[in-house]
């Protein structure tokens, strides 16, 4: 085993003795653990994906949503229809649907929603979901005509995000701490730093949830997640922040070990904005420099797939470019002496909670010393981050894993934290978004892919697996991660 394989391995042999009692049968409340704690409990104004995890499809709905496999099905839209020129969809909206403090929803509150995230002053997070939209009409309450001023190939698909959820006007400004939507599950407590509490809602419009109350537990600490799953404490984790205990818990009948993908593209971030990011040279280099398969040893323990671009094998036309900067130090020092890159100069290294974050910011600064890179390492609160990082763009590396679907749309905008900017990427961009041929769209996502492996603005990693790990006797939760989202409207207990 590697130095490189022994970093963050230590807690394995510290939960191992945590086996706690059997854990309960019969049951119809859940508590389920995750890593980070949102910032806030809105998703259509924050770009955080534990805001999502918490409230997606479990407080807040879409027109449309995305299921356990990826695929649009209807949500609060029953169906709908588009013109022969995709410029135009008619949706007809489910009747008798309110909202937990019983506002009730109609074309109304889809013209308030789409309005609202496309305002000037809006700070949702996937603004471009809505850029399209020409017009929003309200024919009848139970009908809404949303016109484009272009065809949009992933209109629909972005109606599924949690970006694009439905909100109230009276209860909109109060979503952050206190969310009212039309789901399943209505808000009941947050107590900051430890859970949020749900608990079914009796005027569902749907089928009613068979849990009576959710609990989300945040447990940042890898080693107190784990002893806290095997002492009974938490009945799943939809993401399992400690994969070194992956055999033992697959030892353990009581637990399910389920390992499914996600869409969490692992990145080294640079700020192509900041010298000497700003050089493919440089770019390059540190892409040559980073030994991705003993990253994915030493960090995930092995489970994970290696990935050259922005884009995972779930998502349509995908293209495997993982070979195209392999491990190559040589090569990598001397990209870095043809650029002007003196050894020993000093990089920083911000590093968000997440497990994979802190662990992966360890063996990537020891391998970019190997070729004489300094590299400051620097850990970071969730809410730092998203400041200093992700809003204003103060960084020159950071380590964070893109969880959002398909989302080749953040490297065609005019600003985005890792300031990338090219005019070619932009143009394919724009031909993917208005092309109506599903051959020819395929084609230009390929493309994408191809454009940004070429000019490497960030260094794809790997992409995140999902590792869960839940009560054997509980059914339901998703195996994959097409969304960032812990959908427990569908989980029951069982045998």
């Amino acid at each position: 085993m590697t130095g490189w394989a022994r970093l963050g391995l230590g807690i394995a042999g510290i939960v191992f003795a945590c086996a706690g009692p059997a854990l309960a049968q019969a049951k119809d409340t859940l508590t389920l653990g995750m890593v980070l704690e949102p910032p806030g409990l809105d998703p259509t104004a924050g770009a955080a994906a534990a805001i999502r995890e918490v409230v997606y499809a479990n407080v807040f709905e879409g027109l449309t949503r995305i299921d356990g496999e990826g695929h649009v099905v209807p949500g609060l839209a029953a169906s709908w229809t588009m013109s022969p020129d995709g410029k135009t969809y008619r949706f007809a909206l489910r009747p008798h649907v309110t909202f937990h403090d019983g506002t009730q929803f109609d074309c109304a509150i889809v013209k308030f929603s789409f309005d609202r995230a496309r305002a000037p002053d809006s700070t949702n997070a996937q603004k471009e979901i809505f850029e399209p939209i020409a017009a929003i009409d309200c024919p009848e309450p139970e009908t809404a005509v949303i016109t484009l001023k272009r065809p949009d190939a992933d209109f629909l698909y972005g109606l599924g995000w949690g970006d694009a959820v439905m909100v109230a006007p009276q209860t909109a400004a109060q979503n952050q701490t206190t969310p009212i939507g039309t789901g399943p599950f209505r808000f009941t407590r947050w107590v900051k730093g430890d859970r949020v509490e749900l608990a079914r809602y009796a005027g569902y419009w749907g089928q009613a949830a068979r849990l009576s109350a959710v609990t989300f537990k945040f447990i940042a600490d890898p080693a107190a997640a784990a002893a806290a799953l095997l002492a009974g404490d938490i009945d799943a984790f939809g993401n399992f922040p400690a994969p070194e205990i992956l055999p033992q818990l697959r030892a353990d009948s009581r637990f399910a070990v389920v390992i499914g993908a996600t869409e969490g593209k692992t990145l080294l971030a640079l700020n192509n904005a900041r010298k000497p990011f700003d050089d493919i040279r440089v770019r390059r280099a540190l892409a040559y420099a980073i030994d991705r398969r003993a990253l994915v040893t030493a960090t995930m323990s092995g489970a994970a797939r290696i990935i050259g671009s922005h884009y995972t094998p779930n998502d349509p036309g995908f293209i495997d470019l993982a070979a195209t900067y392999p491990y190559d130090p040589a090569r990598a020092k001397a990209l870095l002496a043809e650029a002007g890159i003196a050894p020993g100069t000093r990089f920083t290294l911000a590093l968000p909670p997440p497990p994979y974050a802190r662990r992966g910011g360890e063996v990537i600064a020891a391998m970019l010393q190997e070729v004489g890179l300094n590299v400051d390492l620097v850990p970071m609160e969730w809410a730092t981050w998203l400041d200093q990082v992700f809003k204003r763009s103060d960084f020159d590396m950071t380590i964070i894993a893109h969880t959002e679907p398909r989302d080749l749309a953040i490297y065609a905008r005019d600003h985005y934290y890792f300031n990338y900017h090219n005019a070619a990427f932009q143009s394919l961009f724009a031909r993917y978004r208005e092309t109506t041929d599903p051959a020819a769209g395929i084609d230009l996502l390929r493309q994408m892919q191809r454009q940004l492996a070429t000019d490497e603005p960030n260094v794809f990693l790997y992409v995140l697996p999902k590792i869960g790990v839940w009560n054997a006797h509980l059914h339901g939760l998703w195996s994959n991660d097409p969304i960032p989202a812990n959908d427990v409207t569908g989980v029951y207990w069982g045998n």
